[in-house]
């Protein structure tokens, strides 16, 4: 979901030496997936995230999200004819009926909130990447001309958030699997339309971070490629979002176990917010697992030192094969440290940082598009790979099968 990505394994298999046949979360609260929807953090870090605009969305034009089919409004330059700059499969230029030309905009139930939108991309420069209070449409981006997030118009908006499983999920599926703590009726999902000024994203410093119990206990690439600069920039990395973390988010987010993912460009001294996730199944942790996550043994903090402590400890998450968490080089590096550890008196934890190694099998899962599972029929795909001009074309098939379709059901009807 977004800014969160909907989890890729439902299913994480418990190690066989915890004993647990599921996942140990902790009951996920309706309250908890609202506080981390993003018009409910974004007034608070305003200030660290990229900037954007937050759009309140009325009934009617989440039922239009909701309906099926994809109609999209007419736009000034619509003619009666397919234009090469028709953003969407289907728009106000493809009925010629005039007859009919009343009822083909679907905004007209929204007026205000498609001025808005209009008014809101020439604000933001005339680009900008849409989501709603979760998830980016990122599941769709095939469906766009540019391949990518950049919407100029509201038909890009529109048609991106229509295609998008993300999206689907968000409207229909926000609070599935959390327990409710009060008898009281369920809480309305205000829901907002997100709109961020186009940046084009460096997606090798873009990182997932896991905290729990207020401890940021692991962080991890976001992009699954291997990226060989960012080994020599690990410790840098780690201690900037590190800083980032105890000084905006560690005291401030109202839930101790969540998400967050950030990027971090050159110089890499800045640390931007870019989503904050649920605690829950629905997040991808990438290149961990939710058992490691969920069963890490947190060292102690004592209440005397907690004000000072929480700022030093560091958690480290052991690999299969590390000793005590530690990768050794070679062996006599590990007998050294054999002999100095009766001389330790404190041990400095880290979190994990989880990169992609050459050698990794993640670096090289290029057979299989990213959110494919999530994407339309084979026939749409190849049609948006041939530019407009074939999804215009695949939509004008699509409109002569269905009228032959129903002629062809009006004359069986007239044979009974």
């Amino acid at each position: 979901m977004s800014t969160h990505d909907l989890a890729s394994d439902p299913i994480d298999s418990a190690p066989a030496d915890t004993g647990l046949k599921e996942l140990p979360f902790p009951p996920v609260t309706r309250k908890h997936i609202l506080n981390c929807s993003y018009h409910s953090w974004h007034p608070k870090y305003r200030a660290v995230t990229p900037k954007a605009r937050l759009i309140p969305l009325p009934s009617a034009f989440l039922d239009y999200l909701r309906a099926d089919g994809i109609i999209l409004p007419p736009e000034d330059a619509d003619n009666a004819a397919w234009s090469d700059n028709d953003s969407g499969i289907f728009s106000g230029a493809d009925n010629n009926d005039d007859d009919e030309d009343d009822a083909i905009d679907p905004s007209a139930a929204w007026r205000d909130t498609h001025e808005a939108i209009e008014r809101t991309i020439e604000e933001l420069g005339g680009k900008v990447a849409p989501k709603l209070n979760w998830s980016a449409p990122k599941d769709a981006t095939f469906m766009n001309a540019t391949n990518n997030m950049e919407c100029r118009t509201p038909n890009d908006i529109y048609l991106l958030l229509k295609s998008s499983d993300f999206v689907t999920h968000d409207l229909a599926h926000a609070f599935d699997d959390t327990v409710e703590q009060d008898s009281g009726a369920e809480e309305e999902i205000p829901y907002h339309l997100v709109l961020r000024k186009w940046i084009t994203l460096n997606p090798s410093v873009e990182f997932r971070c896991f905290v729990r119990e207020r401890r940021l206990i692991g962080m991890c690439q976001r992009d699954l490629n291997h990226f060989d600069f960012l080994f020599n920039m690990q410790d840098k990395l780690r201690d900037t979002i590190q800083e980032f973390f105890d000084v905006r988010l560690r005291d401030t987010f109202p839930d101790p176990n969540f998400t967050f993912d950030v990027y971090v460009p050159p110089p890499h001294n800045k640390v931007w917010l870019m989503d904050i996730n649920p605690w829950a199944m629905r997040t991808d942790p990438l290149l961990f697992s939710w058992m490691e996550l969920l069963t890490l043994e947190l060292p102690d903090v004592t209440q005397g030192d907690k004000e000072t402590a929480e700022t030093t400890v560091r958690l480290r998450i052991a690999r299969p094969g590390d000793a005590a968490g530690v990768d050794f080089d070679d062996e006599a590096e590990k007998e050294d440290t054999d002999d100095d550890d009766d001389d330790e008196v404190e041990e400095i934890w880290q979190p994990e940082f989880r990169l992609v190694r050459r050698d990794d099998p993640e670096a090289y899962g290029f057979t299989t598009p990213q959110y494919s599972a999530h994407k339309m029929p084979k026939d749409v795909v190849d049609a948006s790979r041939d530019g407009g001009g074939g999804l215009r074309e695949f939509a004008m098939q699509w409109e002569e099968a269905q009228r032959l379709a129903e002629q062809q059901r009006a004359e069986d009807s007239e044979d009974d």
